[in-house]
């Protein structure tokens, strides 16, 4: 009988490698692997269970046991996939709050409340956090304008960004740009802020 577990701090493609490989290692198989969870072919005993918990430990993950955190990492999966890793037409894309009640198929202000009784900040927050993060990256590349940065992640203007940027991290873009150093922080970091 197969078994999803959820993993907190799945944020990138190289977590989702070292759990399955670490999961391989310990001679677990798996169906299926993407950020945040992971599908195992047989229900683990309680020593398995025992080994994979302390294994995601070891790697910085977290096995997640009650069903708010899960949907909680859920949530966090989602918007960090859509603001990171999604190379579709931003143009297109639909409101946070719409697209988050569908791919999780619950009510958003349900979703809205619980997230900011568990989290201690709002989804609107952790959204704003993670698009701030993607323009830190952007910049450092240096391989498109601020305005191409700001079209590619749904700001209404470059004045928009600019203003959320600072307000976030105290410097303008220009200003970050310059001094772009050791500013950037790990995305199972930004709701700690």
């Amino acid at each position: 009988m197969k078994e999803k577990f959820y993993i907190k701090n799945m944020v990138c493609q190289r977590c989702i490698n070292v759990v399955k490989n670490e999961l391989e290692n310990l001679g677990i198989e798996i169906l299926e692997i993407d950020l945040g969870y992971a599908v195992l072919k047989t229900k683990p005993d309680a020593i398995q269970l025992d080994k994979i918990k302390q294994v995601l430990l070891t790697n910085g993950f977290e096995l997640l046991d009650e069903k708010r955190s899960q949907i909680v990492e859920q949530i966090n999966n989602v918007i960090i996939n859509q603001v990171h890793h999604n190379n579709s037409d931003k143009r297109e894309m639909e409101k946070y709050s719409d697209y988050l009640s569908r791919k999780l198929n619950l009510d958003y202000n349900y979703l809205s409340n619980l997230y900011s009784s568990i989290e201690s900040i709002t989804i609107e927050k952790f959204i704003i956090l993670q698009k701030i993060e993607k323009v830190k990256e952007l910049l450092v590349y240096d391989e498109l304008s601020l305005g191409e940065i700001a079209f590619n992640l749904c700001y209404s203007s470059v004045q928009h960004l600019s203003s959320q940027f600072k307000n976030i991290t105290g410097l303008t873009p220009s200003q970050f740009k310059l001094n772009a150093g050791n500013r950037r922080k790990p995305l199972d970091h930004l709701s700690n802020s």
